[in-house]
């Protein structure tokens, strides 16, 4: 009776909401058996473990045995000042696949690690891990941009498509662009609808009232942007050309919040001028 094969080894340097998100989903998949795993602090490295189900909680860099593969999940900032600590440790193995999922950054924050004969990458899944219990259970379907030396690129696309990724190839170079593309779309979606309550609840709505208006409105907008295209879908005083009252919402809002009357502004005349590009 022969054995099953040997999994490859994954050590997690940052396992905050993505680290412990991938680790629980590649270990309940059996793509990888999650070594050993690093936060700031040993409480949470604890935490992480139990929530990944598998794993050590390791104090150090130091203190980690040899893995096949190293996914760096730390803010974008250290993930350059980690792999060139991680590359200056004398015991580091001679060959490993090592990664990041930053959506802004590219593989060339690991050249230390690189340099070193190791193959390096990025993958940046498109999805919010604000709660990683969630996203485990959202992550199926989710799109995931890969980019890296030849190697490293087809390792985590098998693994990423193993627990129901989607991948497609992105450019190193352009990610700072690809990346402002999802804060758009994300995150300033966000902000934008706490500008909404926020002036809402100016106007004298009570928040029940405020979030009842809100729904509808995001929903639709968001419907029809995704069905028809946003030109199609865009309407408001923007769309319509009616500068004068623009401008008096424009001056309302000074009076109220002063960078949310500049982004109005600015966001209106995004609006006329997608306005101008549908009617051409």
């Amino acid at each position: 009776m022969t054995s099953a094969p040997k999994r490859p080894t994954l050590n997690i340097i940052g396992a905050g909401k993505v680290g412990r998100t991938l680790g629980q989903l590649w270990c309940h998949t059996q793509v990888f058996s999650v070594g050993g795993v690093m936060t700031r602090t040993p409480g949470s490295a604890d935490a992480a473990v139990r929530f990944i189900g598998a794993g050590s909680a390791v104090p150090s860099l130091d203190a980690f045995e040899p893995a096949d593969a190293y996914l760096i999940s730390v803010p974008d900032r250290e993930i350059g000042p980690v792999a060139a600590a991680l590359a200056a440790r004398p015991s580091l193995p001679g060959k490993a696949l090592a990664f990041h999922c930053s959506g802004a950054l590219g593989s060339d924050e690991l050249a230390p690690l690189a340099a070193r004969g190791w193959s390096v990458a990025s993958a940046h899944p498109a999805l919010s891990f604000a709660d990683p219990a969630r996203a485990v259970t959202q992550f199926s379907g989710c799109l995931c941009g890969i980019e890296g030396d030849p190697s490293a690129r087809a390792t985590l696309e098998a693994a990423f498509t193993a627990i129901g990724a989607r991948c497609f190839a992105l450019d190193a170079d352009r990610k700072l662009l690809y990346h402002a593309g999802s804060v758009f779309a994300s995150n300033f979606t966000t902000v934008l609808l706490d500008v909404a309550l926020r002036a809402y609840r100016e106007s004298g709505l009570d928040d029940g009232t405020a979030m009842a208006l809100l729904e509808p409105l995001v929903r639709n907008a968001i419907d029809n942007s995704l069905r028809l295209g946003p030109a199609a879908a865009l309407t408001g005083p923007a769309a319509r050309g009616d500068t004068a009252l623009v401008s008096r919402q424009a001056a309302a809002l000074d009076q109220w919040d002063g960078t949310a009357a500049e982004a109005y502004r600015s966001l209106s005349a995004m609006a006329a001028g997608l306005a101008a590009r549908a009617r051409n």
